[in-house]
């Protein structure tokens, strides 16, 4: 949001009287600070003043960057900026922390938190946050806000995730971090001590952990039944006969393919419940740990749902195409003409076969819709455990 927008927005809701009350309520919040002035800082300083917090900012160049943030954010130095706040956020460069060596007087028995991103997964460590631990040793630092964009910042959690990763090895620093959290309208979520940063700073760079194997089962399965969709219905006939039908590889022998896929990815869905409950039958207890094979397969089930809910949707799609296909107008033609010249082009098994296929087509892409849309977590969270197993089918004993 510009300041010409937010600065009248604050002015206005202190007329009427409204001033004392947001002054008064302002004076009782504590001073947090944050190092830096760039996108992030700017968003972060506005969110924390519209949470009413005070706020003030440590910049190397003051008066060049006072103008950028609100007029309820104090722009001073960075020593003045240390001494006043007990909370400081650190959003500056990883490698600009050294800069900030000659403020551990000030910074001492104070809580940073670490904000930065590293620019490529970092499998090895240090994280960020450890080593500006091992600069700034009498302070408490808390590995946090790095997994939330400066947009989400100036709109809100409305318009993204509500989810701030937190860890410290400090748990009253990380208390008054998560008590922040929750005032901003975000939902903190502890991930225990400062060693789990790592962790933490590899998430904004981890290109969808989670889809990584449902993705190459499917590419696999489909690979796998092209080809024989492809040696069955184009090559066999073109070797045997020497009929030339290449042209059913774009969409038929993919229209082919893409059921077989969702009906094996389905399976995949159930299936591991099915071997974690033999596997608790077989261990006499359910309170065993799953393999770990196992254990990865349970927690992409949904994964695996919405892959097969992808391609029955892309067979539907693919099956109303078919009839505007130029292949499928030139057959047309000729039942025309056969029927003109007064042979026999219906038959009854063909036509209640066709019909019995695409209405039960249509049932079954139905009942995937339902099953892929329960599985969103705001549709999930509005139903009650056993109208959710209905909706399933099976309570697998791993859910």
């Amino acid at each position: 949001m510009p300041d010409d927008m937010a600065r009248p927005l604050i002015r206005d809701r202190g007329e009427a009287g409204g001033s004392r009350h947001l002054e008064a309520s302002m004076s009782d919040s504590p001073v947090i600070g944050i190092m830096g002035t760039g996108d992030f800082s700017r968003s972060l300083a506005r969110r924390l003043v519209s949470s009413g917090y005070q706020v003030v900012v440590g910049s190397r160049n003051p008066k060049r960057s006072e103008d950028l943030f609100p007029e309820e954010v104090e722009v001073t130095s960075q020593v003045e900026a240390a001494s006043q706040a007990a909370l400081m956020f650190v959003a500056v460069f990883p490698e600009h922390h050294s800069t900030l060596l000659e403020l551990k007087p000030s910074l001492a028995g104070k809580t940073l938190v670490d904000v930065s991103n590293g620019l490529r997964i970092n499998h090895d460590g240090p994280s960020n946050a450890e080593q500006l631990a091992d600069m700034f040793p009498d302070s408490d630092v808390v590995k946090g806000f790095n997994t939330i964009s400066a947009w989400a910042l100036q709109r809100g959690p409305r318009d993204a995730s509500r989810q701030i990763f937190l860890c410290s090895n400090s748990s009253k620093a990380k208390s008054s971090v998560m008590q922040l959290c929750r005032r901003m309208g975000f939902v903190p979520v502890d991930m225990g001590l400062l060693s789990s940063s790592l962790e933490i700073e590899n998430l904004p760079l981890s290109l969808f952990p989670s889809w990584r194997i449902p993705i190459l089962c499917t590419l696999f399965l489909f690979i796998l039944f092209y080809l024989y969709n492809f040696l069955r219905d184009v090559l066999q006939p073109y070797v045997t006969a020497g009929k030339s039908v290449f042209y059913k590889m774009p969409i038929e022998t993919v229209n082919v393919t893409l059921p077989s896929v969702a009906l094996v990815m389905l399976a995949l869905v159930y299936l591991p419940g099915l071997c974690a409950a033999f596997f608790q039958l077989w261990s006499g207890t359910k309170y065993n740990r799953f393999p770990n094979w196992l254990d990865r397969w349970l927690t992409c089930r949904k994964q695996f749902g919405l892959c097969s809910f992808l391609c029955a949707a892309l067979h539907a799609i693919y099956s109303l195409s078919l009839p505007m296909r130029k292949s499928t107008r030139f057959k047309l033609l000729l039942a025309v003409r056969q029927m003109k010249e007064g042979d026999e082009v219906w038959v009854e098994e063909e036509v209640w076969r066709m019909e019995l296929y695409v209405s039960a087509g249509i049932m079954a892409l139905g009942l995937l819709s339902l099953l892929a849309v329960t599985s969103l977590p705001s549709v999930a969270n509005s139903v009650n455990w056993r109208e959710f197993t209905f909706i399933q089918l099976i309570r697998w004993p791993s859910d």
